[in-house]
């Protein structure tokens, strides 16, 4: 299968407490990201976006679970917090 010619995108939205998470995962033209983003009171708090790799994406081709995919996404740098 041409990577090429594989566009996929999936979106999970979570409430955990006040905290609404939202995981991307996009691939368009060969080329694939993932992102999570945090809201709290309707504001976005901390948002983080990285490459996904090679190997994964043809996971996601085939259609497999990805253990762990976001795992690297979990420090988030950018807050907000003003009142």
């Amino acid at each position: 299968m041409n990577t090429e010619l594989f566009n996929y995108e999936n979106i999970e939205t979570k409430q955990m407490g006040g905290v609404k998470i939202i995981r991307k995962v996009s691939v368009k033209k060969g080329r694939g990201y993932k992102s999570i983003t945090k809201y709290r009171r309707g504001k976005k708090i901390s948002s983080i976006k990285k490459p996904i790799h090679i190997k994964d994406m043809n996971m996601i081709k085939n259609g497999k679970f990805i253990t762990g995919l976001f795992n690297d996404c979990k420090n988030c740098k950018t807050k907000k917090n003003r009142k």
